[in-house]
């Protein structure tokens, strides 16, 4: 008889705790028992978050690991890495503690590891179990993870619901997974400050790995490759190991004094949730709908309304889920007769703007390529002033044929700042 395989679930918490924040973390908050006003939207939407994934991905063991205070050995490599990092909004640095408490209470291993960040704990565990043939699954929205694909190793994209496997992976960036880091070195990663080789895009990176077959083949034929990106790769060699080194997960971490138990992956089993504690939380912070939802049920999971992933849980905001908001949501209705723009001209613009400016109330809204916080540019912007009636400026659309009249000295509505 075939032995069922166990399944580790991991949560990249500090990608996590943005999603939440910005889906509606300021939005919401309580007066604690010794009176100190407390921001709660971040706790409340990281608690649908993670109850959601764990009905999405059952799973034998799980954990959730957050990035840790302090310098990782990152900084001791490269003084300026991330250092073009905002400092963490006060309002989300105030519900960091809360929010490790109540994953663990869900019942969550949780892990902050000084001197090595969250991907490189998340790499440890992932390799130490795949090794013993466990299936791993990743919940992230960083694409650094993609390295660590394997047969074994699956991440989930909690901004998109996209899925990396081996197949997904080359899909979405023209590489194998075993290539990704060598891709990443090229093309540099502008979240995290460490430079690629200049003008070298993607294109450029699949195209050079799929004639050289590696970043080794790369470096060893630089001198015969032509044009400025040539000239920018022969400057970049010496900066190329270093920029490896920053980009590359660890997966050898020593977790022992965290995790003792490790390479056995019972010492991150999922227990259920310890439901008298969870309920003596909710109260503390205001949520009287999973309060309520607690009483009786003994140490079963709190119910969370259905939902098709952890990113569109977080995506809703903390209102929509339970009694915690104060005023039911009015119905919205039905719009027959649309009438949507999509401004192309200063002519049109200048109508919609004296639109705007003469409206008692204006609905924004904007289009990124990405729902990942860190990562998203906008590429468009929409408003409204009322039902059917809204305009929509595309701003980095490739595919679009903008070529409007500009006023002298005014670029068109279309183009980018």
């Amino acid at each position: 008889m075939t032995e069922t395989k166990k399944t580790l679930l991991l949560v990249d918490g500090s990608s996590y705790l943005y999603r939440a924040f910005f889906a509606g973390g300021d939005s919401m908050s309580t007066t604690l028992p010794d009176g100190t006003v407390q921001k709660t939207g971040a706790i409340r939407i990281m608690i649908n978050m993670m109850q959601s994934l764990r009905k999405e991905v059952p799973a034998d063991y799980v954990a959730c690991v957050f990035d840790a205070k302090g310098p990782t050995f990152r900084d001791t490599i490269y003084p300026d890495y991330k250092a073009n990092r905002s400092p963490m909004p006060d309002d989300l640095r105030s519900q960091i503690a809360p929010i490790h408490e109540v994953v663990r209470l869900l019942g969550w291993t949780v892990l902050d590891v000084p001197g090595v960040e969250a991907d490189d704990v998340i790499g440890t565990l992932a390799v130490t179990a795949a090794h013993q043939g466990i299936e791993v699954v990743v919940s992230s929205g960083d694409k650094d993870l993609a390295q660590l694909v394997n047969a074994h190793i699956t991440i989930i994209d909690t901004m998109n619901g996209k899925r990396r496997d081996l197949a997904g992976v080359q899909e979405e960036f023209g590489v194998p997974a075993h290539l990704m880091l060598d891709y990443q070195t090229l093309v540099g990663d502008t979240v995290d400050n460490v430079p690629g080789v200049p003008k070298v895009g993607p294109k450029t990176a699949v195209k050079w790995l799929q004639e050289y077959g590696s970043l080794q083949g790369v470096v060893d034929n630089a001198a015969n490759i032509k044009g400025v990106v040539g000239e920018n790769l022969r400057g970049a060699l010496d900066w190329l190991p270093t920029g490896r080194s920053l980009l590359t997960i660890k997966t050898d971490c020593d977790l022992q004094v965290w995790l003792p138990g490790l390479p056995a992956m019972e010492t991150i089993a999922a227990p259920a949730p310890s439901t008298g504690d969870l309920h003596d939380f909710y109260v503390k912070y205001g949520f009287k709908g999973l309060a309520k939802a607690l009483q009786g049920q003994g140490d079963a999971p709190a119910p969370v309304a259905p939902r098709t992933n952890a990113a569109q849980v977080a995506s809703m905001g903390p209102g929509l889920f339970d009694e915690d908001s104060a005023t039911p949501a009015a119905k919205v209705p039905r719009v027959l007769n649309a009438n949507y723009d999509t401004i192309m001209t200063w002519e049109a613009f200048d109508a919609w703007l004296a639109r705007l400016q003469s409206a008692e109330l204006v609905a924004l809204d904007t289009e990124t390529n990405s729902l990942d916080e860190m990562r998203a540019e906008i590429v468009g912007i929409s408003f409204s002033v009322e039902p059917g009636k809204a305009a929509y400026i595309p701003l980095a659309h490739r595919s679009l044929d903008m070529q409007p009249t500009a006023a002298p000295g005014r670029p068109k509505p279309g183009d980018a700042p």
